[in-house]
């Protein structure tokens, strides 16, 4: 099918060259042979009058031209593919779907045993492929790769729909042999205690800790001499040291270490915390992702608030 000259199968492989900016790659996704991918670039090339990509140093890069046009060409894909998947109806017992979703260890820790334990009992048959935090959540939701992400509500998009699924406090933890056991936990200890703090791997605009942003506009600073990629680590990483962790109360309950640590409320106010999940607004009336969304909402009412 031709659009003013152009084959639309095109704007496939070139939304694939452009996001994985290597023809071998984008061959494969496609499942495409690397010699037909570099045709399909070269007749690209030819149609934009442009190289779309170009080789600096050992790596791909896109072109300004190609970079530009890329956003405008996924939302077109993705709303033929939201198209096209949605079906009139959705049968979670008799469905082959699957669906991707974007969560933290967090989630995967409280929240994700109780979405499971939920498709169980409704006898669902779909696939679900649980992936972890990328450098840019919101643009896998853009460009169709994720059907639901599940993140703290500083971090969903204005652009798309999203809706609370359970709310969360901060809790103050160390180790029930420690220094800090039979202390209070004053302001004045928690400020000068060591520190294990969890800082998101390589995800953009997550570098900070949900909680770091709070106490820098209190004007609050922590002693921190150690770092972790995983929230579910944190409880563990307090026990036989004389450090505390500012961890979520939901995390510590399901830690499964709760003799050997003891909590603390903060000693200061701090928001609680509020869990989302968020969708493409392309998709609102998919059955599919209706049910899905429903299905994490029921398990998140199963959290009572810490």
């Amino acid at each position: 099918m031709r659009f003013k000259k152009l084959d639309l199968n095109l704007l496939v492989a070139l939304d694939h060259l452009v996001t994985l900016k290597s023809v071998s790659l984008a061959a494969e996704k496609m499942f495409m042979s690397q010699s037909a991918m570099s045709n399909a670039l070269n007749r690209l090339r030819q149609y934009f009058d442009d190289p779309l990509l170009v080789q600096v140093g050992k790596r791909m890069e896109v072109t300004p031209r190609a970079e530009a046009m890329h956003p405008a060409i996924r939302d077109i894909l993705v709303r033929i593919e939201a198209t096209i998947d949605t079906q009139p109806e959705f049968d979670p017992t008799g469905s082959t779907r699957s669906f991707n979703v974007l969560v933290s260890d967090y989630s995967l820790r409280v929240l994700i045993p109780l979405v499971l334990a939920e498709m169980e009992r409704q006898g669902a048959r779909v696939g679900l492929n649980l992936l972890m935090q990328s450098n840019t959540p919101h643009m896998m939701l853009e460009r169709g790769d994720a059907d639901l992400l599940i993140s703290p509500d500083v971090f969903t998009s204005p652009d798309h729909p999203s809706q609370p699924l359970f709310e969360d406090a901060y809790v103050v933890i160390a180790c029930a042999r420690g220094p800090h056991a039979d202390a209070q936990m004053d302001l004045d200890r928690y400020s000068n205690a060591r520190h294990v703090v969890m800082v998101p791997p390589n995800v953009s605009g997550m570098s900070t800790p949900v909680e770091e942003r709070y106490l820098k506009a209190l004007g609050i600073s922590r002693q921190v001499d150690m770092t972790t990629f995983s929230f579910a680590s944190l409880p563990h990483l307090v026990v036989g040291t004389g450090r505390i962790a500012t961890v979520h109360g939901l995390l510590v309950d399901n830690s499964g270490i709760g003799s050997e640590i003891v909590k603390f409320p903060l000693p200061f106010d701090m928001p609680r915390f509020r869990q989302m999940m968020q969708w493409h607004s392309y998709r609102d009336q998919d059955p599919g992702i209706s049910w899905l969304r429903n299905l994490f909402a029921k398990a998140g009412a199963q959290l009572t608030m810490y």
